[in-house]
């Protein structure tokens, strides 16, 4: 049992409060600070502070001993590596509209890409790994998202809200197809669309929107978000796109599933992301990164259902969110004053407290957790326990769904 030092990503949509309170830094930040990233992964690894002063990056500890740190019964599972990566995720602004491969369309990517000899650090990289990435998000704060294809039906009736006459054709399209395969086309033909005509039609869309906004119907919140994405992104397919998928909001301590394959754009709020130990991102829009529409095209889900809001299930003295991925579990304990509870769980955990404070109590010693700090525990680190101080704590836990 170890504690860490993890590191930050800056982008542009990040806030500068939210991941440099939890921290104990200067506020606000000099730059936007969007994730900070708990783990092994190669791109930006987590640091090992031992006791001993001898210092160690996660990922080389976790390959110096794969199956002392992930254990026994894990470490060819998961091919001698840390198989999640723990987020906190900051969003001031709107996430790029993006997608996340399968394993097999990963591995696939991942293989064209390097033979094609492109450098994982290019910025037209599509598969910076040959993982997929599942994920599951848990809020901190209210947490707004588009997430997964809406209903076709309900789609036609926001089109018909916005009362755009240069939409009237494109609804004809899903209306003559109200099933994934129109959503497909429909999409498509969306995301493809020529410059010329976004920046008559976006501007059209975003009047419709002003209208909607101000009236009395049930697609308030869905004018208001095709709004800003249109204030932020003029021009941009992906504000065409927004209209088809559906608009999620968070309480604090709620969670969704993201699995492969499901158009999603996180709009705003604090999270704790837990997912597949992967980088992989396909972008649709809504972003100045690289997009790649057709490889985006390959790995979408046009079936897949709204995510179900989870709040999570007792496990004991915590509460888990169980998801079908195998890589990971986030499980959450959250007490307003003192209280002592044992640690679940085996392999290779990571656990940080985001309010309060606690120390965390097993046979290698004691570790105080303050907000903000993270600690990692082994294979071999049973029987510890962690204690809320007095005015309580709040404490994640991430391992795999073993």
């Amino acid at each position: 049992m170890e504690l860490l030092e993890n590191p930050v990503r800056s982008y542009a949509w990040g806030s500068r409060t939210v991941i440099a309170e939890l921290l104990g830094q200067p506020v606000p930040s000099p730059h936007p600070q969007a994730e900070l990233w708990l783990g092994a992964h190669p791109a930006a690894s987590s640091t090992v502070r031992r006791r001993s002063g001898d210092d160690a990056r996660l990922s080389d500890v976790v390959s110096a001993d794969p199956a002392g740190v992930l254990g026994p019964d894990r470490h060819e599972r998961w091919s001698g590596k840390l198989p999640f990566l723990l987020k906190v995720l900051a969003a001031d602004e709107p996430l790029s509209l993006q997608a996340h491969p399968s394993l097999a369309q990963a591995s696939d990517g991942y293989t064209r890409e390097n033979a094609a000899g492109i450098a994982l650090d290019a910025p037209d990289r599509n598969y910076r790994d040959a993982n997929h990435k599942p994920e599951l998000i848990c809020a901190l704060t209210e947490f707004s998202a588009l997430v997964g294809f809406r209903e076709p039906e309900r789609t036609l009736e926001l089109l018909a809200a916005l009362a755009v006459p240069e939409l009237d054709g494109y609804a004809e399209l899903l209306a003559g197809q109200p099933c994934p395969d129109g959503l497909r086309a429909l999409f498509t033909t969306w995301i493809t669309l020529p410059q010329v005509l976004l920046d008559t039609l976006v501007p059209a869309l975003q009047d419709g929107a002003v209208r909607l906004a101000q009236a009395d119907t049930g697609f308030r919140d869905d004018a208001r978000t095709l709004l800003e994405l249109s204030e932020r992104y003029p021009g941009d397919a992906g504000v065409l796109a927004a209209l088809l998928l559906n608009r999620v909001t968070l309480a604090p301590g709620q969670a969704m599933y993201l699995p492969a394959g499901n158009l999603h754009a996180y709009l705003s709020g604090a999270g704790i992301e837990l997912m597949a130990n992967s980088d992989n991102v396909l972008r649709g829009g809504l972003t100045p990164k690289h997009v790649d529409v057709p490889e985006l095209l390959r790995v979408l889900d046009f079936t897949a259902p709204p995510p179900p809001v989870r709040s999570g299930a007792p496990d004991g003295d915590w509460l888990r969110y169980d998801t079908p991925a195998e890589e990971f579990l986030l499980r959450r304990w959250e007490v307003s004053e003192r209280a002592k509870v044992p640690v679940p769980g085996s392999g290779a955990r990571i656990m940080l407290c985001t309010a309060g404070s606690a120390v965390a109590t097993g046979p290698s010693g004691t570790l105080t957790l303050d907000r903000g700090v993270a600690v990692f525990l082994g294979d071999a680190d049973t029987g510890v326990e962690v204690c809320a101080g007095e005015s309580g704590a709040h404490v994640f836990l991430a391992g795999d769904g073993l």
